[in-house]
């Protein structure tokens, strides 16, 4: 062999063989995160669930993968996008956003490993066998968000003696029945009265709002649901424009000037669904993961908005807020 070719063939070898060790290098594991929300309402929530799993080693672009999935608040896309992420062979399934995301993940596939977030029981929704040990390919985080609309109802009862609440609620939110179950109950006792307007949509809303004002109501309650989590500065702005006082059931709510917000620390659970998902990476099986329970509580009153619409916060219930705005 002449000198020449000896060269170039050892040159071709070189370009080649790091070609051929990366071919040989095993994929990155590739999470699939689904969410009932939206991407622009849920940044902080997804930053959450980042710090989870950085935490415990995974860092999204250096060894893992995160393909993301969006229904924004249209709950009939869930199954559909969950099947797409199934199809494409994720190690980890993460379904957040309420029971309708949790229970799209868990009809798709019965053997990726799923780790939900959602506000129901998930005993009750036969997602697990039981809380200590869910079983299966399923394991998660219970918010406890659709189970507080009774409390949230005694706070503005609280705040505003008997007046007529408006409910904003949305029929197509899988736990809308059982809220408005229990608020019903709870208003009955107290002799409250209820004004519950259903939207879905944004025309839907501004209807509702209209509704408010023909009935005249002295503040409103925003039911627990994904969908409104992804228009809260409209519903926000639309309380705003009239003047009208309400609660709400995260912080986020209250930060874009909604009056009072009182709910679970809502990332927190999405931390700890980065935790878990982190934990299966390293070999975990769901149904060995207990499902955690939110226990932190967080109450959050803007100051700012309350002079904006003429309301003072008695000094006792400011004393108990977690975080005032001002």
């Amino acid at each position: 062999m002449r000198r020449r070719e000896f060269v170039t063939l050892v040159g071709g070898a070189v370009a080649v063989w790091p070609l051929a060790a990366r071919a040989q290098q095993p994929a990155m594991p590739l999470i699939g995160f689904l969410s009932a929300r939206g991407a622009e309402d849920s940044r902080h929530l997804v930053a959450e669930f980042k710090r989870g799993l950085a935490d415990n080693g995974f860092v999204e672009g250096k060894n893992i993968v995160i393909e993301y999935r969006w229904a924004g608040g249209d709950y009939g896309r869930l199954p559909t996008l969950a099947n797409e992420l199934v199809r494409q062979q994720v190690t980890v399934l993460v379904a957040v956003g309420g029971d309708a995301s949790a229970r799209a993940a868990k009809a798709a596939t019965s053997v990726i490993p799923i780790v939900f977030g959602m506000g129901s029981d998930p005993v009750l929704v036969g997602l697990v066998a039981s809380f200590n040990r869910p079983g299966g390919n399923v394991t998660g985080v219970s918010l406890l968000v659709d189970q507080m609309e009774t409390k949230r109802l005694g706070l503005l009862n609280e705040l505003l003696g008997s007046v007529v609440v408006g409910v904003l609620l949305n029929p197509t939110f899988p736990a809308a029945g059982l809220e408005l179950r229990e608020l019903e109950e709870a208003a009955g006792k107290t002799g409250q009265r209820l004004v519950v307007a259903r939207a879905s949509d944004d025309a839907g809303i501004d209807a509702a709002f209209a509704l408010f004002d023909s009935e005249r109501v002295g503040g409103i309650l925003v039911a627990s649901d994904p969908f409104f989590d992804t228009k809260h500065a409209r519903i926000v702005d639309l309380a705003l424009s009239r003047k009208l006082p309400g609660i709400y059931q995260f912080r986020e709510y209250a930060l874009a000037g909604g009056l009072l917000s009182y709910g679970v620390h809502i990332a927190d659970g999405y931390r700890q669904i980065g935790i878990y998902a982190a934990d299966i990476l390293k070999g975990a099986k769901p149904g060995d993961l207990p499902v955690q329970q939110l226990v932190k509580f967080e109450m959050v009153i803007n100051l700012k908005t309350a002079k904006a619409i003429g309301f003072e916060f008695p000094a006792t219930f400011s004393a108990r807020a977690d975080e005032v705005i001002e």
